[in-house]
C-alpha cells in the first residue's frame, strides 16, 4: 500500500479537517470529494513513480513531458508545458535533463525562430514504447479493486470535472460542447 508523504491516512485527515472547519458554513461533500481527488492523484503519482519510473531514472514530470511529446509526435515548448501542467521554467530544466539522456531533442521553429519544438529521439521513442505498457500495467493495478461499472463511472465523473474546468477557463459553457 502506498502511504502519502504526510503519513496521515485519509480518515485521519478528514477527521482533523472536520475538527477545524466543522462549524463553518461549507459544502462538505465538495470539500471531501476534492480532497479525496487530490490525495488519490498524489497516491497514484507516488505509486507509479516508485514502481515504474524511478527504476528507469525518470521523474513523474519527466515522464509526463516525454508522454506529451510522444503522443503529439513533437510539440512546441509552450504547449508541452501547458499539457504537462508545469511552468515554462520547469520545462526548461526537465528538457535539459531529458536531452542530456538522449531522449528528447530541441528544434528551433522554421516559421518563428522564437519558438522551440520538442521531438523524441529514436531512443526516447523506444523508451516510451517499452515503458508505456509497464506504466499501463501499474495503472491497471491501481484500479483493480473497482468493478468495470465503477471504473466507467469514475472515469465519466473525472472527465466531467476536467471538462467543466476547461469550460470555465475558456469562458464557455461545458454544456455547449
Amino acid at each position: 500500500m502506498t502511504v502519502m508523504p504526510d503519513r496521515h491516512t485519509l480518515a485521519e485527515t478528514e477527521k482533523a479537517m472536520n475538527a477545524h472547519v466543522g462549524g463553518l458554513a461549507l459544502n462538505f461533500p465538495a470539500a471531501a470529494a476534492v480532497s479525496s481527488l487530490y490525495r488519490a492523484a498524489n497516491a497514484v503519482r507516488l505509486h507509479l513513480t516508485n514502481t515504474v519510473l524511478r527504476e528507469r531514472g525518470l521523474t513523474w514530470t519527466g515522464f509526463v513531458v516525454l508522454w506529451v511529446v510522444w503522443i503529439w509526435d513533437g510539440v512546441e515548448t509552450r504547449h508541452a508545458a501547458e499539457s504537462a501542467a508545469i511552468s515554462k521554467a520547469t520545462l526548461t530544466g526537465v528538457v535539459k535533463t531529458l536531452e542530456a539522456r538522449g531522449l528528447i531533442s530541441r528544434r528551433v521553429s522554421e516559421t518563428d525562430r522564437r519558438l522551440v519544438n520538442l521531438d523524441l529521439t529514436a531512443e526516447g521513442d523506444a523508451l516510451m514504447r517499452e515503458l508505456y505498457p509497464l506504466f499501463n500495467a501499474a495503472e491497471s493495478e491501481v484500479v483493480a479493486g473497482l468493478s468495470e461499472r465503477s471504473l466507467k463511472d469514475l472515469t465519466r465523473s473525472l472527465r466531467s470535472i476536467v471538462t467543466e474546468l476547461e469550460a470555465l477557463d475558456s469562458g464557455t459553457d461545458a454544456a455547449e460542447d
